[in-house]
């Protein structure tokens, strides 16, 4: 049954759009994530409690990026998909991306190639009914979208692409809905590949907060002045999640923030080099005590 208070939250996501971002994501090394003095010491939370996998020696900065789209069909759904490669030999971790209602891969192109030129080959399917352009548009779709990235991971996994990829370093991310489709890989459709998580302006809308199966690590990062998913609703959703993890709010931010601002994507790179490459020297921008910065 459709309970009315997810209707309405989810009708309101339908004008989150997301456009390419307005700036190009800088190198993570070069910006300390931070919070603002207004939030509780606890929106930050040092990164300790999920044993990190063995150290793998990080590639080249700024490695050149291919890409190519498949589709794949899952029970009469398609899933057309793009895949971002870094254009160097060797095996990488993989983050699957899901995109927002009315998005598109393609709308974040500049931040997954940042992510794939950085290292990581990017994952981002096309929700059949929620995409922009989709012949029947439905939010409440967004419920299904999970066991969708899920699949779609595995196609990828067992196909030609599987080749260039880590399988045991793997992590999802999304932006709006497709934040929440990736809280729902985490508890309502947990996807035990995964073993860290990026929630860009999401929340556990729809999908709980029933987190469950190996612990993974969870990074949240949220504009506190976004209308269209209230910083309160994800920082709720965060508050519960029982592994380790942290939130970068992000002072005056709106919705797209999370992928728009400089210092928040290179924390989220940060991020993911602590969390797939076991890179020790990234765990330093996610200390409690990290300074406001006004790159925000």
């Amino acid at each position: 049954m459709r309970l009315l208070p997810v209707a309405a939250a989810l009708i309101a996501l339908a004008g989150c759009s997301a456009p390419a971002p307005a700036h190009p994501a800088p190198a993570a090394s070069s910006i300390v994530p931070s919070v603002a003095p207004s939030v509780a010491p606890s929106a930050v939370t040092d990164l300790a409690a999920v044993r990190l996998p063995d150290p793998l020696a990080l590639p080249p900065s700024g490695l050149p990026v291919s890409s190519q789209q498949v589709t794949y069909t899952r029970e009469g759904r398609k899933l057309r998909t793009v895949v971002w490669t870094p254009d160097r030999a060797g095996r990488y971790p993989a983050v699957l991306f899901s995109h927002g209602l009315n998005g598109t891969p393609e709308a974040f192109a500049p931040l997954l190639k940042s992510w794939a030129s950085a290292g990581f080959v990017v994952i981002a399917p096309a929700f059949p009914n929620t995409t922009r352009g989709a012949a029947e548009f439905d939010v409440y779709d967004v419920l299904n979208q999970p066991a969708d990235a899920s699949y779609v991971l595995g196609q990828v996994l067992a196909g030609p692409l599987g080749k260039r990829i880590d399988a045991g370093r793997l992590a999802a991310a999304g932006h709006s809905a497709g934040a929440i489709t990736t809280v729902g890989l985490f508890t309502a459709a947990r996807d035990t590949r995964l073993r860290a998580g990026v929630i860009l302006a999401g929340s556990g809308l729809g999908v709980g907060t029933g987190f469950s199966g190996t612990p993974a690590a969870l990074f949240f990062v949220h504009g506190d002045a976004d209308q269209l998913v209230p910083y309160a609703s994800g920082k709720t959703t965060y508050d519960l999640v029982p592994w380790s993890k942290a939130m970068l709010s992000i002072p005056g931010g709106d919705h797209n923030a999370p992928f728009e601002r400089p210092a928040a994507t290179a924390a989220v790179l940060q991020f993911l080099r602590l969390e797939l490459y076991g890179d020790q020297s990234a765990r330093a921008a996610f200390k409690p005590t990290a300074r406001l910065d006004s790159h925000l």
